[in-house]
């Protein structure tokens, strides 16, 4: 916590007014307390979940898609499992007026913007506008460089709750992080003095490093090139394949972009996360397992999860895969902290190269630990990890004594072994299934909208939790195994043994 002096006080009230932040002023001391680090606008302090149109629509957007899809949402459960932006990106105007302000698309949006803004917010939906931060979008209709509070402004009094803000036609104005973020930041500033709460999400590609820099202005930020609907092809499109990257490119496979996240996942925070671009899943350029991977690989490290396919045409198997509560659980965690890779080892090549398999473990806020076995060869194989792998970091800390969680004995959990069937997520698509509120006992579905997933969590809902398929510890070489398949992930959670979990509960 700081304290600011009398000294300081108007400056500090004048900042906190164009940046505002979880701030208050002492009336008894006179001084303005800032609380410890969270979010820069108190927004999204665990990572956004929506739709965007973008990847299975492009430019083919109007305001019945979007409102069509929203209704779906509302239907499939999606919403109540957290799904709540429709975000609309590119191609919705058709220009500026005469007094410098945006003009929507009459034929695209006839009832116009705050008329859609109105529908999804009667629908428990919010709704997210798109711009680049140039003079041209990526579609080439107008930018918001050099209109910034314009725009801002405009959104604003549509009831706007979410800005996507691409990097196209930046005149330059990057090759340094201080480039970037000044650009960045005058729109961030623009947002905050319409005094309208908008979730701000860069999308620059990871140019100029935003993970260094954007945690200070916005909300989340694209960590890598676009993604495209591939598990593991290279691409001379996306050339770079580590992290830091001087061209990101686009299309970038799954892998690519996962791996592009081992050295920034210290990087992710409540308020701020690193976005590994939309979700893939349906767009049928993948197996049913590598979208498995794909889905727990982008909840586990914290990235915004925005569906990017159309729902209204939605397989039963897809439906199920985004609705895991076990793996969205862990993704709203209110930690909003990121995997870390432990281990890779290159295995199996194929046809698009060499193959790998790698454990990735994250840490959760009510103590639990999240581990993925990852298999992305060509080959089924016998997986392993130990509890020594398991927490490497406590075990290497320095302190000079083994970690107390090495000699306790841990319930192990598949995330993945309730996974709703496909006549189960058909019934949903065809409107037959029950209602799920929040005193149901399902194990595969869930309504986080009723519960929150933290007390879904603390109430041990079984939906949340998976399966349990073993126990491991004590004992740092104590091991678990599974078989995994190829191109597939096993994602598991790991909470101390029950007599231990009740007498903590009960603290």
């Amino acid at each position: 916590m700081v304290r600011w002096s009398f000294a300081r006080r108007a400056l500090a009230l004048l900042q906190l007014f164009y940046n505002p932040v979880d701030s208050y002023l002492d009336n008894k001391t006179g001084e303005v307390i800032i609380p410890g680090a969270s979010s820069y606008n108190g927004l999204n302090l665990v990572p956004q979940m929506g739709w965007d149109n973008w990847n299975a629509f492009q430019c083919n957007v109007n305001e019945s898609l979007l409102l069509n899809t929203a209704r779906a949402m509302v239907d499939y459960g999606l919403r109540d499992l957290g799904y709540n932006y429709i975000v609309l990106d590119d191609c919705w105007s058709i220009g500026r007026n005469s007094t410098g302000y945006l003009v929507a698309n009459p034929e695209k949006f006839p009832s116009g913007m705050k008329h859609v803004a109105d529908t999804l917010h009667s629908m428990g939906m919010k709704f997210g506008m798109y711009s680049s931060a140039g003079v041209y979008t990526c579609g080439k209709y107008p930018g918001s460089l050099g209109y910034e509070q314009k725009d801002a402004d405009l959104w604003a009094s549509w009831d706007v709750d979410y800005l996507k803000y691409d990097n196209c036609y930046n005149q330059g104005q990057s090759g340094n992080a201080m480039l970037s973020f000044n650009r960045y930041d005058v729109m961030s500033k623009a947002l905050n003095k319409t005094g309208r709460p908008i979730l701000y999400s860069l999308c620059n590609w990871g140019d100029d490093n935003p993970f260094d820099w954007a945690y200070t202005i916005s909300n989340s930020w694209r960590m890598s090139g676009d993604v495209y609907d591939s598990f593991n092809r290279p691409d001379s499109r996306c050339p770079c394949t580590e992290t830091p990257c001087a061209w990101p490119g686009y299309h970038c496979s799954i892998m690519n972009i996962l791996n592009k996240m081992t050295p920034i996942t210290s990087r992710s925070q409540p308020g701020a996360f690193n976005d590994m671009d939309m979700l893939e899943v349906g767009n049928g350029g993948q197996s049913d397992s590598e979208y498995v991977v794909h889905f727990s690989m982008w909840a586990i490290n914290s990235s915004p999860l925005l569906i990017g396919t159309n729902v209204l045409t939605l397989s039963p198997a897809n439906l199920a895969i985004y609705s895991n509560p076990a793996v969205l659980a862990l993704n709203q965690d209110p930690s909003g902290s990121a995997a870390v890779r432990k281990w890779q080892y290159f295995v199996n090549p194929d046809e698009t190269g060499e193959g790998e398999i790698a454990l990735w473990t994250r840490s959760m806020d009510n103590g639990d630990q999240v581990f993925a076995l990852l298999n992305a060869g060509n080959l089924s194989m016998m997986m392993n990890t130990t509890l020594y792998d398991i927490f490497l970091d406590d075990a290497t800390a320095g302190a000079y004594q083994a970690p107390p969680e090495l000699s306790e004995s841990w319930d192990v959990y598949d995330l993945w072994a309730n996974r709703m069937s496909d006549e189960e997520a058909g019934s949903i698509i065809n409107g037959t299934a029950p209602t799920i509120g929040a005193n149901s006992n399902s194990t595969t579905r869930y309504n986080a909208t009723a519960t929150s997933y933290a007390d879904g969590l603390m109430n041990n809902n079984t939906a949340l939790y998976g399966s349990k398929v073993g126990t491991i510890g004590p004992g740092s070489q104590s091991r678990f195994s599974a078989m995994i398949d190829r191109h597939s992930a096993g994602l598991y959670r790991i909470r101390q043994a029950s007599s231990t979990m009740r007498k903590r509960d009960e603290l």
